[in-house]
């Protein structure tokens, strides 16, 4: 087979399966791992696919794409819940919490309201109103200023100065996809800012994220895999992702459920 045809057969491999791995292409193709890798160069090269750890992954959403918050909200609702469910487990009574923006820490949010004696600081208008229908005396919610973004984000210097001076037990970081490469990431350069404020601001990092984040890379990190203390993820993430995950974060948890 010629180089080209073979690079053909690996497209296709990747556009249909979503991603291949060198050695399944090794045993498939009855060429060499060098030359499966030297392949997929020359493909990621040409924008065809994304190169990772031991395979390809098909081109997701660009880097700077940032869908909206209703379009977000309805992808992956029963993963978020579980994840939710399962996040809102490590609050204790009496603690103070951030939740940045997300759909994710939406979910969670309505976890969280009936957690007494609790202090929310929040840059998410959809978070902040979760806890608004939902008041309780014993509860102090902080939605800090700053200029809206289209996932309902609360972003710029305004917010980056309410945070500064502020310290929480707990983040639960929303993030856009993260990678080995990457780490964890955002499309809104702003919102990355405003978000490595909250990371500064808290004793412990936790990360609700579907099994569709990972190998998704936005344009701009917010923390690296090691400064997670908590991964929490759902069953459809992949082996290679729990090994990369278990091993750089602090604890992963897979959430079960339904």
């Amino acid at each position: 087979m010629l180089a080209q045809q073979r690079q053909q057969t690996i497209l296709e491999r990747v556009r249909s399966n979503g991603g291949v791995r060198v050695a399944d292409l090794v045993r498939e193709l009855g060429v060499s791992d060098m030359t499966i890798r030297r392949d997929l160069e020359v493909l990621a090269e040409r924008g065809l696919l994304e190169k990772v750890h031991g395979g390809a992954t098909a081109l997701g959403p660009g880097s700077t794409e940032e869908p909206g918050f209703t379009a977000k909200s309805a992808r992956q609702q029963q993963e978020k819940e579980i994840i939710a469910r399962r996040a809102a487990g490590l609050v204790r009574p009496g603690t103070a919490v951030a939740l940045s923006a997300g759909t994710t820490t939406w979910a969670l949010a309505r976890h969280l309201i009936a957690v007494p004696e609790l202090t929310v600081i929040t840059n998410s208008i959809p978070v902040a109103e979760v806890f608004h229908r939902n008041p309780r005396p014993d509860r102090t919610v902080v939605l800090t200023g700053g200029v809206r973004t289209p996932s309902d984000a609360l972003v710029g210097p305004v917010a980056v100065a309410a945070i500064r001076r502020l310290h929480v037990d707990t983040l639960f970081l929303g993030v856009h996809g993260m990678s080995v490469r990457a780490g964890f990431t955002t499309p809104n350069l702003l919102e990355s800012e405003t978000d490595r404020e909250l990371v500064t601001a808290a004793g412990r990092l936790v990360i609700p994220a579907d099994h569709t984040k990972w190998n998704t890379v936005g344009i701009s990190t917010i923390a690296e895999l090691t400064e997670a203390d908590v991964v929490i993820s759902d069953a459809g993430l992949p082996e290679d992702a729990r090994m990369e995950l278990a091993e750089r974060a602090g604890e992963l948890i897979i959430a079960e459920g339904s």
